[in-house]
This record gives C-alpha cells, sequence and structure tokens, in this order.
C-alpha cells in the first residue's frame, strides 16, 4: 500500500500527536527524493527499529551553490512514491518551499569545524543549508531516530553535532553505504553519468580499498595519496578536488590511521561530481 503523502504541516503533526498519545515511538528518514537502494536500506532499517516511520522529500534550495546542479536534480515523486510502496512507510511528507522557509524566513543554521574541510572548501554555503533544512526537519516530524547514510560522511557528522549542539532529542543513526554491483556508492548522481563513465566510475572504489588495506600495513599516507590520484586521473577523473585521510570525530587530517580513521575523496567524472569514502583499520603500533 503506498503511504499517504502529506504537504502540509499541521496535517503531519495532527498525525505525530496521535502516534505519541499511542505511546509509538517515530523515525524520519530525510531525502531529497530520486530514491535508490541507498535510501531503502534506510527505511528498512528505520522500519525495524521505530513503530511509525516518515519519509521526506523535499530538495533543499539552500544545499545547493551551483544553479545548474539544483535545476538538473531530479524530482521523481512519482516514482518514489511506488519505490516505497512495498515498505512500512506510514507518511511521505513532501512540503512546498513555504512548509520550510515561509515569506520573511531569516534564519540560517550553522556547524563550525567539522564543515569547515572537504565539502566545506568547495560548497561554500552548502553545510550550513543541509543543517538548517534538517534541523526544521526534526523539528517539523518530532521523531525520535533519524538515519542518514554513511556515503554522506561528512554530512552524518555535521548533522550530529547540530542536533547535539541544539538539544533536540533525536538520536542520529549512520547506516552503512550501499554500492552498485560495481563498487560504485549509489548516489542519485549516478544516474547523469554515461554508460562508459559508470564503468570508468566503477574504478574509484578499488583504488581507495587499495590505499585502506596499505595504511594498515603501516604505509605513510602521502605517497599512497599521490599513487591513487594517478591512478583516479588514468581511469578518466578529472579535478580530485580532495583525497584525504581523516580522523572520523572531528575530521582533522592524519598521515596514519592510529585512530578511527576514514579515507575520503571527492572526484568529477563526465562532468558529475562523485564523492565516496571508506572506513580505515586501526593502524595497530
Amino acid at each position: 500500500m503506498t503511504a499517504p503523502i502529506l504537504r502540509n504541516l499541521n496535517e503531519l503533526r495532527a498525525k505525530h500527536a496521535s502516534w505519541i498519545r499511542a505511546g509509538e515511538s517515530v523515525a524520519v528518514v530525510p531525502t531529497m527524493g530520486a530514491l535508490h537502494a541507498g535510501h531503502l536500506s534506510l527505511v528498512e532499517a528505520a522500519c525495524a527499529d521505530c513503530d511509525r516511520v516518515i519519509v521526506t522529500i523535499f530538495v533543499n534550495p539552500r544545499q545547493f551553490n551551483n544553479a545548474a546542479d539544483l535545476a538538473n536534480y531530479p524530482r521523481t515523486e512519482h516514482q518514489d512514491a511506488e519505490k516505497l510502496a512495498g515498505l512500512n512507510v506510514d507518511v511521505i511528507y513532501v512540503p512546498d518551499g513555504s512548509q520550510i522557509y515561509p515569506d520573511g524566513y531569516a534564519t540560517n543554521v550553522s556547524v563550525s569545524g567539522v564543515s569547515d574541510v572537504l565539502e566545506g572548501e568547495f560548497r561554500a554555503g552548502h553545510f550550513d543549508g543541509v543543517a538548517t533544512v534538517v534541523a526544521k526537519l526534526f523539528l517539523q516530524t518530532g521523531a525520535h531516530r533519524a538515519y542518514f547514510g554513511q556515503k554522506d560522511f561528512q554530512q552524518l557528522m555535521v548533522v550530529k553535532r547540530m542536533a547535539r549542539d541544539l538539544d533536540i532529542p533525536i538520536k542520529v543513526i549512520g547506516c552503512p553505504t550501499v554500492r552498485e554491483p560495481s563498487g560504485l556508492a549509489m548516489s542519485s548522481r549516478n544516474l547523469r553519468l554515461s554508460a562508459e563513465g559508470l564503468d570508468r566510475a566503477a574504478g574509484l572504489y578499488p583504488v581507495m580499498q587499495q590505499v585502506a588495506a596499505r595504511l594498515a600495513g603501516g604505509e605513510g599516507f602521502g605517497p599512497l595519496a599521490d599513487e591513487a590520484r594517478s591512478k583516479l586521473e588514468a581511469l578518466g577523473f578529472a579535478d580530485i578536488e580532495y583525497f584525504d585521510l581523516r580522523c572520523e570525530d572531528r575530521l582533522q587530517l592524519l598521515q596514519t590511521p592510529t585512530r578511527p580513521a576514514r579515507l575520503l575523496v571527492a572526484a568529477w567524472m563526465d562532468g558529475i561530481r562523485l564523492i565516496d569514502n571508506i572506513e580505515v583499520p586501526v593502524l595497530n603500533n
């Protein structure tokens, strides 16, 4: 059965109030639509943990710093609803802009530190847009738990810090990255790659795995990063914006994984910007 689509905040709050009166737990899965198996895995995790599940679909203009990227972002509400029909979703919340940013809206949520590096260096204002809309969605849905994919690892860290710092009573859950059979991390952006581009982009994951394994074997990151960049350029990646080893908690640069760490990358393939990250085993000295 297809879950009802609600577009009005008052309707959503009425539903939520009835669930709370019944003592039920509520989960939210915030999305921008164009749902794929990665999103659906988050929904499945939410359904397993909570009594009620809200999936939000809102293409947030404040997190795009490229007008063309916003214009080209796929809007597939009907198809998204069909994909969710087989899951135990209670509500699909699809607010229009006025429900999120009403006339005269003048508030911005900014998370310093974890948002300043990596994506923050290349997408000015992006995480302010993310933190603002997610804070709004947390408050509007009144959810007890929220589910995000680890593919956007920095976003997950920003959202966790934002919720903690603002005392929003919600637990933010990070779920494993879902990958194509080729190893490419699932993303709505993959739909814009050519068949050849998809084949070449699939080479990113093995390069990252090789670097992670060699780091765990004691090799230094600097030479490995240079080698990895050369391999990615040979695959056809252009403008490799970052290929970094960073600690998981504060995203500070590391040269060896002496604490929980992530290998994070952003690079362009056929004019499409792709990001990925993987966990790096801690080096035991």
